[in-house]
């Protein structure tokens, strides 16, 4: 007699268990479901089309589509709407994007832990913090977890560092951020949970020419700034955004590049810029540059992860190696 507790494919979910059959978001499926078919999934999700997942693939187009009519028969259910513009998900298949991820990443772990290799952080990181920051997380984790293999990948786009995080590229990332949750700072955060550790400060100054009008003036507040030159970078910068939070609107912002630039323009009187300490330091030693006497409330380094992500054997540990020692 046929069992009811089958259905096309999937496993019997015994109560107390996740949707899939195992505790803790792991995932049990029958023959019906094999992980080539996800992998095909997950790349349609990624690139919107079955034209390009197959090239991204090393594919046919028409085995991609064989692989989701597969997937969909024995879900039983559609994963997909198609349409003249490309495959967009169904509400079905943006329940399984997380599940499939989980069972992909959990799989390689299994290989890697079976052949005896290295466990490995796929860490993700901001252009701007490749050379300042990133060496000294690298060194924590390599003195309290030499077990670790370490892949750094750097973005110049905040942005291009989620999208890698929310789809598994990523298991984490570096940022720059401020306040009590992903996102204070003031930029759109992916729909998700996402979990994080702050694990450095990162103190700022506003910094101008020596010659300025303001220079070596006592307790400024931001009303003193009114109607003075800003230099800034694109609106998605990190310190843009910070100077926005803490000076308002009064001082007139003025487009000058990335933080060398908006350093060498304010160096030469082009205007006031809010920077990282790192980057104006050597200034500030030489005196080209000289800090203005406004307090700016520090950012933070901070480690992004996505909170379902914590379920993989030893993720947790590894990235709270990364705090900086009290």
């Amino acid at each position: 007699m046929r069992d009811p507790r089958r259905h096309r494919g999937l496993c019997a979910i015994p109560q107390g268990t996740g949707p899939f059959g195992i505790p803790g978001r792991r995932a049990a499926f029958c023959s019906g479901v094999e992980l080539r078919q996800l992998r095909v999934f997950e790349a349609v999700l990624r690139h919107g089309t079955v034209t390009d997942a197959a090239i991204a693939l090393g594919l046919a187009p028409s085995s991609v589509s064989q692989q989701i009519r597969v997937l969909e028969s024995a879900l039983g259910v559609s994963l997909f709407m198609r349409g003249a513009k490309g495959m967009a998900p169904t509400p079905a298949g943006l329940r399984l994007h997380g599940w499939a991820r989980s069972l992909l990443d959990t799989a390689e772990e299994a290989v890697r832990d079976v052949r005896a290799e290295r466990p490995r952080l796929r860490l993700g990181a901001l252009e701007t913090l490749a050379g300042s920051h990133v060496p000294a997380v690298l060194g924590r984790l390599a003195e309290r977890r030499p077990d670790v293999e370490v892949e750094v990948h750097s973005d110049r786009a905040r942005d291009g560092l989620f999208a890698d995080v929310a789809a598994g590229r990523l298991d984490a990332a570096l940022l720059l951020d401020a306040g009590g949750d992903v996102g204070g700072l003031g930029f759109p955060v992916p729909p998700g949970p996402l979990a994080f550790l702050d694990l450095d400060p990162v103190p700022l100054d506003l910094v101008a020419a020596p010659a300025h009008a303001l220079a070596g003036r006592a307790g400024l507040s931001p009303a003193d700034l009114d109607g003075e030159r800003l230099l800034v970078n694109v609106p998605q910068c990190s310190f843009r955004m910070a100077a926005d939070r803490v000076l308002g609107a009064g001082p007139e912002r003025v487009m000058a590049g990335g933080v060398s630039v908006m350093r060498a323009w304010a160096e030469h009187g082009l205007g006031i810029a809010l920077l990282p300490r790192f980057a104006v330091a050597a200034g500030l030693r030489a005196g080209t540059l000289t800090r203005l006497d406004l307090p700016v409330p520090d950012l933070s380094l901070r480690l992004v992860w996505r909170e379902d992500r914590e379920t993989l054997p030893g993720l947790r540990d590894v990235l709270y190696a990364a705090v900086a020692p009290a």
